[in-house]
């Protein structure tokens, strides 16, 4: 669940959202019953962070940032069941009932701790508020409950050096009582559950952090905080406190299951309580201990729910080589994006998941994402889809054609093309999205590479019933991508589906036809190393032999003979490069912007006496007259009235002025430095400047009237 103190990004995209609506709708594909929720989470401290630095409520942050995050999400095809809010009365009402069973049936422990607690600022200070070095890896900008650098979890008291983010101040230790979970207590059963339980079914990444955490010992974990934002503490003598965001917000999974469930007139608790459900969750590598081991020990405490299936999460992306980093804007923001990039939703969770940090942290570049859509979706896809279709419509007025007889390499590209739903199937179902399309877009290059060696452009010309095969042929596996690319470019399915006219009004045909390649025989994938076997031979298994083709049925056929399609329109565009200078522009300007901000002053000179000042004779001048030196970037030479003569200065002003510029400015000369000659030319004195936080240089002059040239600055 993002949190609400800023909008998403492409890492939240492609680490978590994109994979998690891959698996979504490739099992609704399959008939299953799906509920994919998630939600605002509105309780962290960064909100109240965000808060204090806008001069504004928490609420209102998080009422601004959950429309925004909200939308990206429908922007980009996130399909969502149901996407709520920690905010939402639902939810305070669950996570407060949760709280008060467990609480009832003793499962939580009471201790008084000392925490950290900043003097000046009167407030105790949660984990976010604290900040400084990592006692794992020395990451000296560590939070209080986690290392960003490093995604070890830790107590605040832990951290070496530790400082108040409110007021940097060394915050002292206040003794406060709080509500513990023992995790201590589950050691045993999590030790089973998953050290011994998922070690060959979760990924290596996420059961080493899981095995790490359990080997070093778990200790009790508060489940309250000392704040005045969040959910109340739901019992009596717990004023000022609220439950701790990680113990609120995975629950919120469940209030977004019921308050979707209310609205669709379902029972909420078959999906969280039934055995035959399978719990997942899609998350980023800084949240697999709280989903792992901090959300499993709640269910298990509780008693009723059933625990994860699987964690499937992935790793971190970077962006042109750099961390992906909310506070210093080093991010593509998703809203921003699609005003760069309007209607490319898909180019970007294609890029995203080509790319995607499923076991180690990738980086994103704008010139792979330029590529993946220049000479992949564009010249592969793109290129496919646009051939068939504009040569459906030049031969038969874009109606399907009756094929005549089907040769050896007809009967392999369809026996191919008959595998690849099971193939792709296979890799989704193991979480291996970036494989399963990878696969997708073989389906693309078995189009290509079918057309450029049957040439039906040529044999239009001498065999006019060989091109109808062709071209029967071409349109099964553009029917195919259709559907097959339908989890992972939603956006594109739905306009190759326009343009082939594969839509409701569709004859009864096509549509059951388009379902076949869409439910492929998912016990034949389990059974089957399909990933080892050559697609020929996965064909020859998966369809029998010519004999089916050749007796030609709607079941077996993707889309029949007969159907009319529609006009070509390009899926995809190609994107340029002064698109991809202006976003390297942009990130550049970022960089600059963050180094000017943690710039810090020079540090003062050796100490001057009166009488060293009192040398420097300074005066108010016009600038008279200014030319570029010739062969030089940086200087132009200037006439100066300083108001007691007109003397030549070079100034190295060329790359921030031009002549014209500075023709009758009024500027600072010191008039008594020793003339020195630049490129020939005798400069007799020095304009006085300075330079802005970027960079930009800037006249020291004095702007009244009343200032004469000559005037002494004293």
């Amino acid at each position: 669940m993002p949190y609400t103190n800023g909008p998403v990004h492409i890492g939240h995209l492609a680490g978590v959202y994109v994979p998690a609506d891959i698996y979504s709708r490739f099992q609704r594909m399959q008939g299953k019953d799906v509920a994919f929720v998630c939600g605002s989470d509105e309780h962290g401290v960064p909100i109240t962070i965000k808060a204090k630095k806008e001069g504004i409520t928490p609420q209102q942050v998080v009422d601004k940032y959950h429309a925004i995050i909200k939308q990206s999400f429908q922007d980009f095809g996130i399909s969502f069941d149901n996407y709520s809010r920690t905010s939402a009365k639902i939810h305070h009402d669950t996570a407060s009932d949760f709280f008060k069973k467990l609480y009832e049936e003793g499962k939580f422990i009471e201790q008084t701790t000392e925490q950290f607690y900043d003097t000046e600022a009167n407030q105790f200070l949660a984990d976010r508020f604290i900040v400084g070095t990592c006692p794992k890896c020395n990451f000296e900008e560590s939070y209080g409950d986690q290392c960003e650098s490093c995604g070890t979890s830790h107590n605040a008291t832990d951290l070496i050096n530790p400082k108040s983010s409110i007021t940097g101040n060394t915050p002292s230790l206040k003794e406060t009582k709080h509500w513990f979970l023992p995790l201590d207590q589950y050691e045993p059963w999590l030790k089973e559950w998953i050290v011994d339980g998922h070690k060959k079914d979760w990924k290596a990444n996420v059961y080493g952090q899981c095995k790490s955490w359990i080997d070093d010992g778990l200790r009790p974990r508060a489940v309250t905080r000392d704040l005045d934002w969040g959910i109340p503490v739901p019992v009596e003598g717990a004023e000022g406190k609220v439950l701790y965001v990680w113990f609120d917000a995975p629950i919120g999974y469940i209030s977004a299951t019921k308050e979707w469930a209310e609205k669709e007139g379902k029972d909420w608790e078959p999906y969280w309580k039934d055995e035959d459900t399978k719990l997942l969750h899609f998350i980023g590598k800084d949240n697999i201990v709280f989903h792992c081991i901090i959300f499993p020990s709640m269910l298990k405490a509780d008693g009723s729910y059933i625990l994860p299936n699987n964690v499937p999460a992935n790793e971190f992306l970077n962006l042109e080589g750099n961390k992906i980093s909310t506070s210093k804007n080093w991010a593509v923001w998703l809203h921003e994006y699609l005003e760069e990039f309007p209607n490319q939703q898909d180019v970007l969770r294609y890029a995203l998941t080509a790319n995607a940090p499923e076991t180690k942290d990738n980086d994103f570049t704008w010139a792979d994402f330029q590529a993946r859509n220049n000479n992949e979706l564009v010249a592969i896809f793109g290129n496919f889809i646009n051939r068939v279709v504009v040569l459906t419509n030049k031969y038969y007025d874009g109606i399907v054609p009756e094929p005549a007889s089907f040769s050896e390499v007809d009967l392999a590209t369809l026996n191919e093309l008959r595998a690849y739903p099971i193939v792709i199937a296979s890799s989704i179902e193991r979480y291996r999205f970036r494989e399963a399309q990878a696969e997708l877009m073989n389906v693309a290059r078995l189009g290509n590479k079918y057309l450029a060696d049957e040439e039906p452009w040529k044999t239009i010309k001498t065999d006019e019933e060989r091109t109808k095969t062709v071209m029967f042929v071409s349109l099964q596996i553009a029917t195919a991508l259709s559907t097959l690319c339908e989890p992972f470019l939603p956006f594109t399915s739905l306009k190759l589906k326009s343009i082939l006219c594969l839509n409701e009004e569709s004859s009864d045909e096509v549509t059951s036809s388009t379902h076949e390649i869409a439910t492929p025989l998912k016990n034949e994938a389990r059974k089957d190393n399909v990933t080892s076997t050559p697609l020929s031979d996965r064909g020859n298994r998966t369809l029998s032999g010519a004999e089916e083709w050749n007796g030609v049925t709607s079941k077996q056929t993707l889309i029949p003979t007969g159907h009319q399609i529609g006009k070509a329109e390009l899926l995809f565009s190609k994107i340029e490069d002064e698109q991809v200078q202006q976003q390297l522009d942009k990130l550049q300007a970022t960089k600059k912007a963050n180094e000017v901000m943690n710039a810090t002053p020079e540090p003062q000179k050796d100490t001057i006496q009166f009488d060293d000042f009192t040398k420097l004779d300074m005066r108010v001048g016009t600038i008279l007259e200014a030319e570029k030196m010739p062969k030089t970037k940086k200087l132009l030479v200037l006439k100066v009235d300083t108001g007691i003569d007109v003397r030549t200065i070079v100034s190295g002003i060329a790359e921030s002025f031009s002549p014209e510029e500075v023709i009758g400015k009024k500027v600072t000369v010191l008039v008594n430095l020793a003339p020195r000659a630049l490129r020939g030319v005798e400069s007799e004195g020095m304009i006085l400047m300075t330079e802005t936080p970027d960079g930009k240089l800037v006249f020291l002059n004095p702007d009244s009237e009343d200032v004469k040239n000559g005037t002494s600055i004293n």
